[in-house]
């Protein structure tokens, strides 16, 4: 029978420098791919308002959070927390708008935020791994508040005229898991930073998500038109286009910056 000095088959097992190295910078690199698309890490759908994970997020950011949102409500004579909000992402412009409105009352201008992180043209998602945000009128599905991507808004893509047109062209795998999230960089998702992702988080919760409307354009229709290069990636794309017409111009607008004039509409 053959001997084995005591520890050499430990000795082989372990782990060279060279090998740790390998297993760092593959746990790197993965790290950096979750950071980029942490609106994907999958969420329970179906949360309800009193999940104990969302209120301790509401806990930890809502003072300060609605400390921040107070003067612009105030300025728009809207009472906080709203009846109900709308959301309103044009790609273009890199611009996420916030309405809102109280009492059964009409949709007021509240602020907007500068979307910091975003991926794709213009023009529909169209299947999983396209890097595309989508266009269309969503629903916020639930609240994640454990996002690596610091807490985020889940929407409804892909709805059912996504589905219904991907079926009429033949397309599968989709893709999903939509955020409006935290951070700075994104793949697919809309990433608008830390506190900005913090009082829609928090405003959500305060209003109820459940009935908030999440409009995706490519640009504002209400004030310029497409850009003159851009091709619609398919027919139907512009029977899309004429109901976001539609809907925004049902929208209240924000002040107009100046032309030059870089910041946010406050």
């Amino acid at each position: 029978m053959p001997t084995t000095r005591p520890g050499a088959g430990r000795a082989r097992d372990r782990p060279t420098d060279a090998q740790r190295r390998r297993v760092w910078c593959v746990f790197v690199a993965v790290g950096a791919i979750i950071a980029l698309a942490g609106c994907r890490v999958p969420v329970p759908q179906g949360q309800a308002p009193g999940d104990r994970a969302i209120a301790d997020r509401v806990a930890q950011y809502g003072p300060a959070a609605r400390a921040r949102l107070a003067p612009f409500f105030a300025a728009a004579r809207v009472a906080y927390p709203p009846d109900r909000f709308v959301l309103v992402v044009f790609k273009l412009e890199r611009e996420l708008d916030l309405l809102a409105s109280c009492s059964g009352g009409r949709l007021t201008f509240i602020r907007s935020y500068p979307i910091q992180g975003m991926s794709g043209t213009l023009g529909p998602k169209l299947r999983e791994g396209d890097r595309q945000v989508p266009e269309g009128i969503y629903s916020i599905v639930y609240l994640n508040p454990k996002s690596v991507a610091h807490v985020s808004l889940a929407l409804s893509y892909p709805n059912d005229y996504d589905r219904a047109h991907a079926a009429e062209d033949g397309r599968h795998a989709l893709g999903g898991d939509i955020m409006i999230h935290g951070g700075s960089t994104s793949i697919g998702c809309v990433a608008i930073g830390d506190e900005a992702a913090e009082e829609l988080f928090v405003l959500a919760a305060d209003a109820g998500w459940e009935d908030a409307v999440v409009v995706l354009s490519p640009v504002d229709f209400r004030r310029h038109g497409l850009p003159v290069d851009f091709r619609a990636p398919a027919p139907w794309v512009d029977d899309v286009y004429v109901g976001l017409r539609a809907e925004l111009a049902r929208l209240p607008a924000g002040p107009l910056i100046p032309e030059g004039i870089g910041g946010v509409r406050r």
